[in-house]
């Protein structure tokens, strides 16, 4: 179903890119109130970190972060402050590697890698089994969670969830990454995710994890990467199980699962999004009558920000989210 949407970008921020750059750089989401660190063990002896926020009994909600993010990322700390006050509660999950402290494998995270998030629901529906449970995902974040409510079908117990910005065909966005002002994006992400990587290799030397630790040399120098065609084939598709890079963007975009998907879903893309192209969006067959697909023309990639007063903010995502998660809550 594709839905109007309420969105009208901010006259001071109509460009995509400066959309896209104004919160990434500019803000400072303060940690909110009732917030706590728990660190899970994995089945396969590693850990994850969940930051929560909100005590109590009320609704939980599970936040995804996106691409080198965290649970410290302006977009996770605000929509927590702002699930809150709306009486939610909230548990924002670290992908591997991402919460300030390597993990203690030579496997990370990627946009197909839905273990762990369902760990974390496992664990989560466990303690609290009659609680409302929903979710939300940003950009790579968003991937991982339509993946996995397509690969789940209908064994979650799952009020809402939403999915902001997100790649859906890896092939076509590792590609627009590859021209234009967008290779600014592919340059930082790249350095981050080598920048991740060098640190990973050196604490599991410094832990003793000799066998994990030559899983990650045997990548070699990746100093020479310059695109995600490139770090996708020669690290995430080797440390992870994958053919090449062609077999992991094959079975991990999430388009393909939309079908399938049997949680009430809203997912929100914007057309200008500078990570993508229009190819990437679904067309309304693939979607299955429990996603509703909320189109804005403008919005950048995890931007959505509207406003009349320049460096006054508006996050309509915030407000958006809330909106749709009550909604849902209520019906």
């Amino acid at each position: 179903m594709l839905s109007k949407t309420t969105f009208k970008p901010a006259w001071w921020l109509r460009n995509r890119h400066l959309q896209t750059l104004y919160p990434a750089l500019l803000r400072k989401a303060p940690t909110p109130p009732d917030y706590r660190r728990e660190r899970l063990t994995t089945p396969d002896h590693d850990f994850i970190d969940v930051d929560y926020c909100g005590t109590g009994d009320r609704p939980l909600i599970i936040l995804v972060h996106g691409l080198t993010g965290s649970s410290q990322s302006g977009y996770i700390k605000g929509l927590q402050n702002a699930l809150l006050k709306q009486g939610f509660r909230s548990a924002a999950i670290n992908f591997r590697g991402c919460s300030g402290s390597s993990n203690n494998r030579a496997r990370s995270y990627h946009s197909g890698e839905t273990e762990d998030i369902h760990f974390l629901y496992q664990t989560l529906r466990l303690r609290e089994p009659k609680t409302p449970l929903g979710v939300v995902g940003f950009s790579l974040g968003g991937n991982v969670v339509l993946k996995w409510l397509g690969e789940q079908a209908g064994q979650l117990a799952l009020f809402a969830a939403v999915a902001v910005s997100v790649p859906l065909l890896l092939g076509v966005c590792a590609t627009k990454l590859d021209s234009g002002f967008s290779r600014c994006y592919r340059i930082n992400l790249l350095n981050e995710l080598k920048a991740y990587m060098h640190t990973k290799l050196q604490h599991l030397e410094t832990i003793g994890q000799s066998e994990e630790a030559m899983k990650i040399r045997e990548l070699g120098d990746l100093s020479a990467i310059n695109s995600f065609w490139q770090y996708d084939d020669r690290v995430v598709a080797k440390l992870h199980g994958f053919d090449n890079v062609h077999d992991y963007y094959r079975r991990s975009s999430s388009r393909q699962y939309l079908k399938s998907i049997s949680v009430s879903t809203l997912l929100i893309q914007a057309v200008d999004d500078p990570f993508m192209t229009k190819e990437v969006l679904p067309d309304l067959h693939e979607l299955s009558p429990h996603v509703q697909l909320e189109l804005t023309q403008h919005g950048g990639h995890v931007g959505f920000i509207s406003g009349l007063i320049p460096f006054r903010p508006t996050y309509w995502l915030e407000q958006r989210i809330t909106e749709f998660l009550r909604g849902r809550l209520t019906h």
